[in-house]
């Protein structure tokens, strides 16, 4: 058995530590996240059974509290890029614009259409 440490000195008027002391022995390692581990066993457990039927009574049962975790899942900054002409100056546009009428017109001409809604007579 381990001999008991002395009770460390402490300033009377300021309730400090004296410069030296260890401070006490503290919280025994480990015993912090044991609460934490058995909690995260226990939901873990309770998931695999009851977890999709959760999801679906939430949201049937409580859709504002189903969206609010919803969104407390998504990253708070998100980067959405909804196509690679997002970033594009005017000019790249322009230049795509050019590149697929240039591709569309021969087919448009093959339908008997004119490229501006019209169907020319065969």
């Amino acid at each position: 058995m381990t001999e008991p440490r002395p009770k460390p000195e402490q300033d009377p008027k300021t309730g400090r530590f004296v410069v030296g002391n260890c401070g006490g022995p503290g919280r025994l390692v480990g015993s912090r996240n044991k609460l934490g581990e058995a909690f995260l066993d226990d939901l873990h457990a309770d998931w695999m059974v009851h977890g999709n039927a959760a999801i679906v009574r939430c949201r049937e049962d409580k859709p504002d509290a189903y969206l609010r975790i919803v969104a407390g899942l998504l990253p708070r900054d998100l980067n959405v890029t909804v196509n690679r002409f997002d970033d594009a100056s005017d000019d790249e546009l322009i230049d795509r614009v050019r590149q697929i009428d240039a591709a569309i017109r021969p087919l448009l001409a093959a339908q008997g259409e004119t490229g501006s809604g019209e169907r020319t007579e065969a």
